[in-house]
């Protein structure tokens, strides 16, 4: 059983990414000390920005080097929220690099793809069999 959600996204400059996501999601973290920020999303989801060296740090040997150029997308955040439009306009004009515009997906949800600051996928979308 999960009691609680944290997604952790490893960042370059913790500053600059806690910056970008207070501006999208309309609202200051929770936390935000040296090596963690954190945004509260639901009462049992939490994102999380810890820069890249922390992440070597406590893990060393054991994880591949994230500055390592891979060409690969590592992560995606898929954001259910109210209005998808808002917030994907607020991400690219914030800095998000648009990836696809608000569209309606087979799987019945309304949603928009951007990059993040760090090249991490960031969706925002509606979904369509609960919309009003």
């Amino acid at each position: 059983m999960i009691l609680k959600s944290h997604t952790i996204l490893y960042v370059d400059d913790q500053t600059k990414s806690t910056e970008f996501y207070a501006m999208v999601l309309n609202k200051k973290p929770r936390l935000n000390a040296p090596g963690m920020t954190e945004f509260e999303l639901a009462a049992d989801s939490v994102l999380g920005l810890m820069p890249k060296p922390g992440i070597l740090r406590l893990l060393a040997n054991n994880i591949p080097d994230t500055a390592a150029p891979t060409g690969l997308l590592r992560a995606e955040i898929y954001l259910i929220v109210d209005n998808p439009a808002e917030y994907h306009r607020r991400a690219l004009d914030c800095g998000a690099q648009n990836m696809s515009d608000l569209a309606k997906r087979d799987w019945g949800h309304l949603a928009a793809y951007c990059l993040d600051p760090d090249g991490h996928v960031l969706a925002f979308a509606a979904d369509l069999s609960t919309a009003s």
